[in-house]
């Protein structure tokens, strides 16, 4: 969450606003879990972050792998091919 000073003439207040996320739902062994809340716990974050973090490193590793990057290209590509001659990206 994120606050943010509103000051006008007449009010002072403190407005809260959280960035847009998407809800998802996770399944994990006992042991998994258990594992999550006591890193979660040791490093003093919220179990929601430290799986956010995990999640944000696990894409930045993809984004410098050769091979995901070829694939992704081929993914790409292919997707590109179902558009009408005259929407496709670079035509």
């Amino acid at each position: 969450m994120v606050a943010r000073q509103l000051t006008t003439e007449s009010s002072n207040c403190t407005i809260f606003y959280m960035k847009r996320f998407k809800a998802m739902t996770i399944r994990l062994s006992a042991d998994q879990s258990d594992e999550l809340d006591t890193v979660a716990a040791i490093d003093g974050q919220p179990v929601s972050q430290v799986i956010r973090s995990a999640i944000a490193g696990h894409i930045e590793g993809r984004k410098r792998d050769s091979a995901f990057q070829s694939m992704l290209r081929q993914r790409i590509e292919r997707a590109q091919r179902m558009l009408p001659n005259d929407e496709r990206l670079g035509d």
